[in-house]
């Protein structure tokens, strides 16, 4: 089964809605999509990228079905220097010289008390629960292939949840999908998890941070930094 994230386009975050660039980008999203077999499509129920995957439904006569639980995540807590989203420690964890592939990284103050943890366990454990009826029970590093089908699916989220997701399955440290793996507006991502039912697999990373079909109306790597109004 092969999973196509896509990162909502550019945003209008007061109002949880896509710019006219970001309208841009989701229909040039659409027409790189349309030929990827695509057969179901799943969204996050925020705004911004329930719009950017109505592109790609539309022009494939499919359905979107809401995962309530990929809604962008929350931040903050005492020792947490900035207020805003992941990305805002990226410097401090450089200049700190922390090792992003350490596996104790829930630990660092920045993180012990910070409500992102929380959120990183939720949509983790909800994907996992996800995965598990498409056919794929997750230990840790590795899935147990059940009854899985060929097909691509599309998921349409945001940064921040999508990091959640990425750093489980590929079984990354979440500072480190954070700071050394972060996608554009609209980039897609493609993992391809094995189809061979009663075996072990792991996910294969078939592309990462595809934004080739935004050239020209896109500023390049935009991460949110302040609270998100909308929740």
């Amino acid at each position: 089964m092969r999973i196509l994230f896509v990162r909502h386009g550019e945003p209008d975050y007061k109002n949880d809605c896509l710019t006219e660039t970001g309208k841009l980008q989701a229909q040039a999203a659409a027409l790189r999509l349309e030929h990827e077999g695509i057969t179901e499509i799943y969204a996050s129920p925020m705004g911004r990228a329930r719009e950017t995957a109505g592109y790609t439904a539309e022009r494939l006569g499919l359905p979107i079905t809401i995962l309530d639980y990929m809604h962008e995540i929350d931040w903050g807590g005492p020792d947490v220097p900035e207020k805003g989203h992941p990305w805002t420690l990226s410097d401090h964890l450089l200049e700190e010289g922390f090792d992003l592939s350490r596996d104790d990284w829930r630990e660092h103050p920045y993180f012990k008390n910070n409500v992102v943890t929380e959120c990183y366990d939720m949509v983790s454990q909800k994907f996992d629960g996800f995965l598990e009826k498409q056919g794929y029970h997750h230990e840790k590093g590795r899935f147990f292939c059940t009854a899985a089908e060929d097909k691509t699916i599309a998921v349409f989220s945001h940064g921040g949840s999508g990091a959640c997701v990425l750093a489980n399955i590929l079984n990354q440290p979440f500072p480190y999908n954070l700071c050394v793996m972060p996608y554009e507006f609209t980039s897609i991502i493609s993992v391809n998890i094995p189809t061979r039912p009663g075996t072990y697999v792991h996910p294969i990373i078939e592309l990462y941070n595809d934004a080739a079909h935004i050239r020209g109306i896109s500023k390049g790597l935009v991460l949110q930094k302040e609270p998100d109004p909308i929740k």
